[in-house]
């Protein structure tokens, strides 16, 4: 049981599960219906694989530094499991995922290739310079809704650019969060981030700036016509606004309190909102 959690917070599977949700939403809304489930089974595992191995490479890469930041939900910090346990999963899971992408169709192909180069990249190099891998992990939640859209249609409906918007922009923002909790590490190994440029009251302030703006987005499918299915819809306006509520509160709480203090709790209630943003998507796509 203890082995089995640890692989589960190692490969970060409920961040897999919101992916999941993601690309759901995509195809369904680009496919006017339930998309086929082949397909859609596909492409599920293909986001499950390849974000587990990076998440899995990533700790692999960031040991000594997550030591540093006494980082003991990490299971390698524990000692749970070994470092070459971490690179098993990688090496196992990168491969199955590119194969079940190219089940999905030659565009899920490029899309799973792109995103696992771009995704090692990052775990090897690219966090080094962590204002660009920054913008690589919001990427990375915002590629879901689009990495949907092209499994089921090769034409992909202009709200499915908003939700990647609103996605993009909340990922960023929890990532600069995460870069004031870490500060200290990253000073200590050289990484240049927000906190570093801006210090962390100023970081504290550009993320609540990419949520308030992510909750700006959000409205514009109820009170603009951009997709039917959203468009005055009471459901979804319900269901986002509970989204909404959560980012203003934690963007009120960043700009009050901007040092370390809190962030990680903070961090979870954002993981909880994005989540409830997706419901919200799922909602309008179906009502």
């Amino acid at each position: 049981m203890k082995k089995a959690r640890a692989l589960w917070e190692l490969m970060r599977l409920e961040h897999g599960l919101m992916l999941m949700v993601a690309i759901f939403i995509g195809a369904l809304i680009a496919g006017r219906g339930l998309p086929p489930a082949d397909k859609t089974l596909f492409a599920f595992l293909t986001a499950l694989f390849l974000q587990a191995a990076t998440f899995a490479l990533n700790d692999y890469y960031d040991l000594e530094v997550d030591r540093l930041n006494r980082r003991m939900d990490r299971p390698l910090v524990r000692g749970d499991l070994s470092p070459k346990a971490a690179l098993g999963v990688y090496f196992l899971l990168l491969p199955a995922g590119i194969i079940t992408g190219a089940l999905v169709n030659t565009t899920c192909l490029i899309i799973a290739l792109l995103n696992a180069l771009l995704a090692t990249l990052y775990d090897v190099k690219l966090k080094e310079f962590k204002i660009v891998g920054n913008f690589y992990i919001a990427f990375a939640m915002a590629i879901p809704f689009l990495f949907g859209a092209t499994a089921v249609s090769r034409e992909i409906p202009p709200v499915i650019y908003l939700l990647a918007a609103v996605a993009f922009l909340a990922g960023a923002g929890r990532e600069i969060m995460k870069d004031v909790q870490d500060v200290e590490g990253d000073k200590a190994r050289g990484t240049r981030s927000f906190p570093t440029y801006l210090g962390s009251r100023g970081a504290c302030a550009l993320a609540a700036l990419f949520y308030l703006i992510a909750v700006f987005l959000s409205i514009i499918p109820f009170i603009h016509q951009v997709d039917e299915d959203y468009y005055r819809d009471p459901f979804y306006l319900v269901a986002v606004l509970v989204t909404d509520a959560v980012l203003i509160y934690v963007a009120g709480k960043l700009l009050q309190k901007p040092l370390s203090v809190g962030l990680e709790r903070y961090r979870k209630v954002t993981l909880a909102a994005l989540g409830m943003g997706l419901l919200a998507f799922l909602i309008g796509a179906f009502f």
